[in-house]
């Protein structure tokens, strides 16, 4: 006989209708919940305290009296359809027919299928299984959905290096090594620059009530030739029609050749402005400047003179800016020393010395190698500095700042010295408004130029309230991100001397003693010391 299920059934008797409990083979239950569903559906009113009772002592077959009145009619077989939520899945469970009752026949339990929403995806088997050999209280799954066939998004490799942030390696004594500098990416003609996996599109699936299941959408991707590009005849591939310098922006491949200097950038240059990468193979004398679009190598010294690049500045021995040299890159900088100079980076800071100068990094500043000491000027990082040697046993005045994005204070202070100019205007403009109204109310009517007058300030006024109002709302917002915390810290590989102002995220620490092999980091509303890791 098999297996069975604990089921239920009705028994229409003169007397009344009864309950049948069933036990089976294995270790299954009865709802009473069930019970209560059917018994409900069949509008058959009943003890409900007797059925709970007996179902909590129920180990073998039971005959339970639930009514004094007898049916008409003897229930017939019945089956309920339960769809899931997600309408990918039907299951049935069938309850028997009471003695004399009618059994379920193929067709109609595919009209109760129906009549529950199922239109596609019908399991045949398991109503064969059924109709051969009747369980009752189990579920038979009854339909399945045809899932959709999902695709796959578009892949672009690119074979080149793509992250500006990598930094140059380091030799054993940790000097740098500019021989191999990872983040520039020279290429050669006709080099592969990207391939194209295209986009595969999925395929629709069908629920069990007949209803499309579309796929998840894919990312379509193309690729472009740009400037100095050329693509393959499938598209698939993206080549280079020059040598020089690859970059990545925003997604869109940049290819350009570098300008190269063969010597010094003197009388016999000028002053460069190129839109792509520079190449000095020897110095940048005092009073000259270079503008590049990509990156600046120098190979001999930066004297006082000023580089601006919208990426990288590598120099190979450093800048004596003589109080008037500048360095200004989007990207990273990389020098052998920075002495009496400015220098401003989007990225990090690596050298291998600072003395008296200016320096400002979003990311962070590490001054290392044989030397790697800072030396008076001031130094600001928005991520974390890391020294060797800092200030000097004379007390060198030396200010290491570390916390938020340098950009963003600078905005902030100069918002902040804007704001009661525009203040100042502000009155002004109501001040004369006020006055010509007052004019008005008291009869005496304005020429023109007076009328003129007053719309211009009130022009000005209104102009004036909306960018008050702006600006205001930026200073909130730079000055919560000036509260916010952070990891950054202060590590001193060898000695930090008398005469350094430390702040960390506003909170300030003068050094009064000698520190050696430390970390410097925010603590609360304090500046605390710690082991050096």
């Amino acid at each position: 006989m098999g297996n069975r299920n604990a089921y239920f059934q009705l028994e229409n008797c003169a007397d009344g209708m009864y309950l049948l409990l069933y036990p089976g083979t294995d270790s299954t239950l009865l709802s009473y919940s069930e019970i209560d569903d059917y018994l409900q559906k069949a509008r058959i009113e009943y003890d409900k305290i007797e059925v709970m009772k007996a179902l909590n002592v129920f180990k073998e077959y039971k005959r339970i009296r639930l009514n004094s009145t007898p049916q008409s009619m003897p229930e017939k077989e019945r089956l309920i359809v339960t769809v899931s939520p997600d309408h990918r899945t039907a299951v049935g469970r069938f309850y028997p027919a009471a003695a004399g009752g009618e059994k379920l026949t193929q067709d109609d339990i595919i009209s109760d299928m129906v009549h529950a929403g199922v239109k596609y995806g019908v399991i045949q088997e398991s109503i064969d299984s059924f109709l051969e050999n009747r369980q009752y209280c189990t579920d038979y799954p009854l339909a399945k959905a045809m899932l959709p066939v999902e695709g796959s998004n578009a892949v672009i490799t690119y074979h080149f290096n793509t992250d500006p942030s990598r930094k140059p390696k380091l030799n054993e004594d940790g000097t740098v090594d500019f021989h191999q500098i990872e983040s520039i990416s020279a290429i050669k003609a006709d080099d592969c620059l990207a391939t194209l996996t295209p986009a595969v599109m999925g395929k629709p699936g069908i629920d069990v009530t007949g209803r499309v299941i579309a796929p998840l959408k894919v990312q379509v991707k193309n690729l472009r030739a740009g400037q100095n590009q050329y693509l393959s005849e499938d598209g698939l591939k993206l080549y280079s029609k020059v040598s020089g310098h690859a970059s990545l922006v925003d997604g869109t491949v940049f290819v350009s050749n570098v300008y190269e200097v063969k010597a010094d950038v003197d009388t016999s240059t000028g002053d460069i402005d190129y839109d792509g990468n520079v190449t000095i193979h020897g110095s940048v004398i005092t009073g000259y400047t270079v503008h590049a679009k990509g990156d600046i190598i120098v190979e001999g010294v930066v004297e006082g003179a000023e580089l601006v690049a919208g990426g990288d500045i590598i120099l190979k021995r450093g800048i004596q800016g003589m109080s008037r040299g500048r360095l200004i890159a989007a990207g990273n900088v990389v020098s052998k020393f920075i002495e009496n100079a400015e220098v401003k980076a989007g990225g990090y800071i690596t050298t291998e010395a600072i003395l008296h100068s200016r320096v400002t990094a979003t990311g962070e500043i590490v001054v290392s190698g044989k030397k790697g000491f800072i030396t008076g000027g001031e130094i600001r990082s928005g991520a974390s500095i890391s020294v060797k040697t800092a200030g000097s046993p004379m007390g060198t005045a030396t200010l290491l700042e570390i916390g938020h994005d340098p950009g963003l204070m600078e905005e902030y202070h100069r918002l902040d010295k804007e704001l009661p100019e525009m203040e100042k205007e502000l009155e002004k403009c109501e001040q004369v408004l006020n006055l010509l109204l007052k004019r008005m109310k008291a009869g005496e009517t304005l020429d023109a130029d007076k009328m003129i007058m007053m719309k211009n300030a009130k022009n000005s006024r209104d102009e004036l309230q909306i960018k008050i109002q702006k600006t205001l709302e930026r200073i909130e917002e730079l000055s919560g991100d000036a509260t916010s915390e952070a990891a950054g810290c202060l590590r001193i590989e060898g000695m930090i001397y008398p005469g350094c102002k430390v702040i960390l995220y506003n909170n300030i620490y003068h050094v009064r003693s000698e520190l050696k092999y430390c970390r410097l980091v925010k603590s609360g509303a304090d500046v605390k010391m710690i082991e050096y890791l």
